[in-house]
């Protein structure tokens, strides 16, 4: 007896979920139906869907202020984010209707902050926490906001001669120092190269901040690459932090904030299965106890969640136009476009993506490996690279055969470029966006179009 994809997927996961449920035979991503968005756009096709960023949003300030809440913790939950995630205007003016604060990397995000503050989206109120290592052009930006005092900058050191940067700043200035977190011990590093080391920091307190009557320190800032779980590593470093914390404190009472930054997971697969709430009243608890014991006050908490914003707002589709046998075990589907370059993470960090068809979940399915267009030997997603099988429909002759990559929202763009040039010349797919309108019904429009050949030859000077 044959077994269907659908039969594949019920059997093995939970389903329907959050983000997809069926209709009929099709899928549906956010109870939006793909199929008609396939016929009125074609593929390849990027879809940013606006209202999952705003949920994410929410659903954390909830988890956050109800461990607060629970814990009887006297500080509050700030959240921020991280626009290196995704730098486009539609994501910022949606993730700003919630009431949060931005994480700044570079000097242009500085511009971008001006360019929302002028349009409305950006309000003085709001904190610009500028991280990253700061260039001069960065510095000399970070100075002008200072002087104009409309928007409000808070200078994440990220080492040792930052401060002398600013030393002839004539106005007060909010400052964080972000530390330097110890590596997991798998990493090929011992110590993160971002941010000072833990035993520098009271030093560069005391020499550099303290004496100087224009520097406030407002905020100690951490960040671990594995991001937020559940693990000894984890659990060490934050207590660390918080040792940090408590000594500065004592000495610093205006410190009133600790950065937990980004790293809280999304979906990546159909059996992702991760506490939240277990995490989140985990980290309140623990930064409870340890100041309590200490005799400090406790910090309002910051995040910078980026990822988590925006990264399951994101899907990518493709149509199947071919399909390879290379060997008795290999089966190859070609789609038309390119992973590498479309979806760069696939290939630099062998990240995994919901994959699952968008149509035909009633036909039988079969193991393959998912080929892309360019002729680099690394443009694929297979079972072996992304930990799980890759089973999708097996391809009829009367029907095409459309394929989705999920939670793709976060970094995809940022790490290949937007537009530009792509290996073997294969052009950028064309970019929709979905948003709620006012009356709660959906609206879809054309962000970008494909690339065509005449926009990209004028790049490379033809």
């Amino acid at each position: 007896m044959n077994t269907s994809f659908f039969d594949l997927i019920d059997q093995t996961y939970e389903f329907p979920q959050t983000s997809f449920e069926l209709n009929g035979n099709s899928l549906r991503f956010n109870k939006v139906d793909l199929v008609p968005l396939i016929e009125k756009y074609g593929t390849p096709l990027k879809i940013s869907y606006l209202p999952r960023i705003s949920e994410q949003i929410k659903k954390a300030k909830l988890l956050f202020n109800n461990a607060i809440k629970k814990h009887n913790y006297s500080g509050r939950y700030i959240y921020s984010y991280c626009t290196k995630s995704s730098h486009f205007n539609f994501v910022l003016e949606e993730a700003l209707k919630n009431d949060i604060h931005l994480e700044l990397s570079s000097s242009f995000d500085i511009d971008l902050s001006i360019k929302l503050f002028e349009n409305g989206n950006l309000t003085s109120d709001k904190m610009l926490i500028c991280n990253g290592f700061k260039t001069q052009e960065y510095i000399l930006k970070i100075k002008q906001l200072l002087n104009d005092e409309q928007l409000n900058p808070i200078v994440v050191l990220d080492n040792l001669l930052e401060i002398e940067a600013f030393s002839d700043v004539q106005t007060s200035i909010n400052l964080g120092i972000r530390i330097a977190a110890e590596e997991e011990p798998r990493f090929e590093f011992y110590t993160s190269r971002l941010g000072i080391r833990y035993k520098r920091i009271l030093e560069l307190y005391k020499e550099k901040i303290q004496t100087n009557k224009y520097f406030k320190l407002k905020m100690l800032h951490f960040f671990i690459n594995t991001g937020i779980k559940d693990t000894t590593y984890y659990w060490n470093e934050l207590k660390k932090v918080l040792e940090v914390y408590v000594e500065l404190k004592k000495i610093c009472p205006e410190l009133d904030m600790l950065n937990l930054g980004g790293g809280l997971p999304i979906q990546y697969t159909l059996g992702f299965d991760y506490d939240y709430d277990y995490m989140i009243n985990s980290i309140v608890e623990q930064v409870q106890v340890f100041c309590k014991e200490a005799g400090v006050e406790v910090p309002n908490l910051v995040t910078e969640f980026g990822n988590f914003t925006v990264g399951e707002s994101g899907a990518t589709i493709f149509k199947v136009i071919a399909e390879k046998q290379q060997n008795d075990r290999e089966t190859w589907y070609i789609i038309n476009s390119s992973l590498m370059t479309t979806l760069p993470d696939i290939y630099g960090i062998n990240q995994q993506f919901v994959c699952l068809p968008i149509n035909n979940w009633n036909k039988d399915y079969k193991r393959v490996n998912i080929g892309g267009l360019s002729c680099d030997g690394m443009d694929y997603y297979n079972s072996e690279m992304n930990k799980n099988d890759v089973n999708l429909p097996e391809i009829s002759e009367n029907e095409d055969l459309y394929v989705g990559f999920f939670h793709t929202g976060a970094y995809q763009e940022s790490i290949s470029g937007f537009g530009g040039i792509k290996h073997c010349l294969i052009p950028a797919p064309k970019h929709i966006v979905i948003r709620k309108k006012e009356d709660g019904t959906l609206e879809d429009f054309v962000f970008n179009e494909a690339q065509n050949a005449e926009a990209m030859l004028n790049i490379l000077g033809y």
